[in-house]
């Protein structure tokens, strides 16, 4: 595992389990990992962590519009 110092200024009122989350959040919300890696990351259930996404205006869904697009094509093949 990796170890990271982060120097925050004093001015920003957040503290190191807040920025942990954000750090998780915006990894999920870029595609570098899964929503049950970013909930152990912070060592979170993974239905606490959907909440976490919630305040940091990321959507649980971690779909592209190809990727959508393309399950929802598979759906209709499969339903002919």
């Amino acid at each position: 595992m990796k170890t990271i110092t982060l120097s925050i200024p004093d001015f920003i009122d957040i503290d190191s389990k807040e920025a942990l989350q954000a750090i998780a959040a915006h990894l999920y919300g870029a595609g570098k990992l899964s929503l049950g890696q970013a909930a152990d990351l912070v060592n979170l259930p993974k239905v606490e962590f959907m909440n976490i996404l919630t305040r940091f205006n990321i959507s649980v869904f971690n779909y592209s519009h190809d990727e959508l697009d393309s399950d929802f094509e598979a759906i209709k093949d499969h339903n002919s």
